[in-house]
């Protein structure tokens, strides 16, 4: 091999390592796990539906969801708690008077170095000085003001002093503008000179804006003062308007946290600020900035909850003046966002939580878990899981009735597979027996296909010179026998004891399960849900799931067989079926003019209008079937005495098997 190759292999080598040595592995930091599994939408679906079935709107149910979260993911009520723990840990570990403390031992510091120089001083001069330090003001921002033409004798004293009004010019600059206090920690008096001269120019700039917002002249102001003062605002805002919503924040703030002091300390510290820089100048301009602020921006909040109900901070922690008044806006922002993760307020969405914010408050998972909640609003509405009602409100789509149908009939089968001793399964026949012929697959068919018959039309087809591999066209299915069609009515009890004793929910689910049997198994039957109270009326599968209980006394049992009669009237070919599921005895009835009538205990009337209501179901041959709910023995007797009467039958479930007994005997009296 020639030394030319040599060099190209051992060239290609160190390249390869050197894309080696390029990758890193590590955790995943850039957003939502791409591995994470998708969302369970049918599990999404069957909580809000069974929120619905307790009474909740579809809107209530939605808003829970994403209240709760799911799939591992906290929900906006644990965002919330989380929120709320960072407001009680800021308030528990802190304290705001760390600037106050600070000057405290400053000045200490001061006076003990000065005594202590004076006293090794033999002169009238020094007593006459030890006398004015003795008699200084207890409190301290006065205190400090009144050494402020005091000669010193101290270097040691002087320089603390002087640290003391550097300081509290610093802190009150960091109040207002981010990074002052380490941008200033060794001022010069040029420094603060320039302070004040861009604290003017600012003021300036403020009430030009003020009196001409939207004036090119002011937009060329600002780009001015920001080529000359653009150091002092890291953020670097691009217009006066973000400009003054900076400002004017952490100015409400500082307002906010000042009104959180005691009166003492806040009388202490409006002493202290004329002596920043040792200018009181510098207090001057900052109370004329934020009294324009407050005129440019006044639904900031300016003064907090009020006096005795501002945050308290108890900790051992002490915070400056700057720093406090971050905590005060980390507090306020801690407020909003839990305001707007309750969507309590009118028109409320998802969309209203800053995730940047609540990063910045929880931790980069908590924008994670705001992100999954988001994808999982709008994964449903994709889905079409509610619908617009007529009247403008959401409803349950056919498409969440059909997945909430199927879950409450897996549960039903499960029940009867259990006590069985079979398994769930879909046996062979249940469509009818096969007859040993076949015939063109139509939409809607179920029938397992006849797949010789299938791949023979396709091999004619291509020998025609089509040359697709499978066509719709060419399936054929299984043909059954054709079964007889059933006319069922479903007539269930929406009295208020229904809601009282726990029934309301298992009542909705065998519905559900009902009518999703019979609309993909038997789908040439006729099911007619029926709900009865004090009057009985013909209600859809999606009216049903959303009824509300209602405080309305009475059970028309007698109005809901009526209806029932109607429903087979109609279907005069079919097995007539009649279901009836109550835990009261008839109270109510229907006179001539439609109007109910309720009455408690039963009268004779009431008790001989069903009767005689059921007796029109007998002759019909009906098959009535009775589920009573509870344990009252006087109902007890009463249905035994009509189901002998008719011929029906009686069952007694308990809450959990309702469902599983209605279905089992719609397929006995079928069968």
């Amino acid at each position: 091999m020639s030394s030319a190759d040599d060099t190209a292999n051992e060239a290609g080598r160190r390249a390869r390592a050197a894309r080696r040595r390029q990758w890193s592995y590590g955790a995943y930091r850039e957003g939502p796990d791409p591995l994470a599994p998708p969302f369970d939408i049918d599990a999404a679906i069957d909580r809000i539906g069974r929120d619905v079935m307790e009474g909740s709107s579809p809107r209530q149910a939605m808003r829970e969801l994403l209240r709760q979260g799911m799939s591992g993911r906290s929900g906006l009520d644990e965002l919330t708690r989380r929120l709320r723990e960072r407001r009680r840990e800021l308030q528990r570990d802190n304290r705001i008077d760390g600037t106050l403390q600070e000057v405290r031992e400053l000045l200490d510091k001061a006076l003990t170095a000065e005594r202590q120089t004076l006293a090794r001083q033999d002169s009238e001069d020094a007593r006459f000085r030890e006398m004015d330090l003795d008699t200084l003001p207890d409190n301290t921002g006065r205190a400090v003001r009144a050494l402020q033409p005091y000669q010193w004798q101290s270097p040691e004293a002087r320089a603390a002093y002087e640290e003391i009004q550097n300081l509290l010019g610093r802190e009150m600059l960091d109040q207002r503008f981010a990074g002052m206090k380490e941008a200033l920690q060794q001022a010069t008096p040029q420094d603060a000179e320039d302070v004040r001269r861009m604290l003017d120019d600012l003021n300036k700039l403020l009430d030009a804006h003020a009196a001409a917002p939207d004036s090119p002249s002011v937009q060329a102001q600002f780009d001015q003062f920001m080529a000359e003062h653009g150091r002092f605002f890291p953020e670097q805002p691009e217009s006066v308007d973000e400009l003054v919503d900076l400002l004017a924040a952490r100015s409400a703030a500082a307002q906010r946290m000042m009104q959180s002091l005691s009166p003492q300390q806040r009388a202490e510290l409006a002493e202290l600020s004329q002596q920043a820089f040792g200018d009181p100048r510098l207090a001057q301009s900052l109370a004329e900035l934020d009294g324009r602020l407050q005129g440019l921006r006044p639904g900031e909040d300016w003064s907090g909850p009020g006096q005795g109900r501002q945050p308290r901070f108890r900790g051992d922690n002490p915070m400056g003046l700057g720093e406090a008044t971050r905590a005060m806006e980390e507090l306020g922002r801690i407020d909003e966002l839990t305001d707007r993760l309750g969507q309590s307020y009118p028109g409320a969405e998802l969309a209203d939580i800053d995730p940047d914010e609540l990063a910045a408050a929880l931790g980069e998972d908590a924008r994670v878990d705001l992100q999954a909640l988001r994808d999982l609003e709008r994964e449903l509405q994709e889905q079409g899981v509610f619908e617009r009602a007529p009247d403008g409100s959401l409803q349950l789509s056919p498409r969440a009735l059909r997945r909430l149908g199927e879950s409450a009939l897996r549960e039903v089968v499960d029940r009867i597979a259990g006590r069985r001793g079979e398994r769930a399964t879909r046996r062979s026949g249940a469509a009818g027996e096969p007859t040993g012929a076949s015939r063109p697959w139509a939409f809607g068919d179920t029938e397992a296909w006849n797949v010789p018959r299938t791949l023979l039309n396709a091999q004619l087809r291509r020998a025609a010179g089509d040359d697709r591999p499978l066509d719709v066209a060419d399936v054929e299915v299984v043909d059954t026998e054709r079964r007889r069609q059933a006319a069922v009515a479903l007539c269930v009890d929406t009295s208020w004891s229904m809601v009282q004793d726990g029934r309301w929910v298992p009542m909705k689910r065998t519905a559900l399960a009902l009518h999703h049997l019979i609309s993909t198994r038997f789908r040439t039957d006729a099911l007619q849900l029926v709900t009865f109270g004090r009057a009985a009326s013909k209600v859809g599968l999606g009216e049903l799931v959303e009824l509300e209980g209602a405080w309305v006394q009475g059970t028309n049992l007698h109005h809901a067989l009526l209806l029932a009669g109607e429903h087979l009237r109609r279907h005069p070919d079919a097995i007539p079926v009649v279901l009836v599921v109550t835990d009261g005895e008839p109270t109510a009835h229907l006179e001539p003019d439609g109007h109910p009538v309720f009455s408690y205990p039963p009268t004779e009337l009431t008790l001989g209008l069903t009767i005689a209501e059921l007796d029109r179901l007998t002759v019909r041959r009906a098959a009535v079937t009775f589920f009573v709910l509870g344990d009252d023995p006087g109902l007890a007797h009463l249905v035994d005495s009509l189901a002998r009467r008719c011929g029906g039958r009686v069952v007694a479930p308990d809450l959990d098997g309702l469902g599983a007994e209605v279905v089992a005997d719609y397929l006995r009296t079928r069968r």
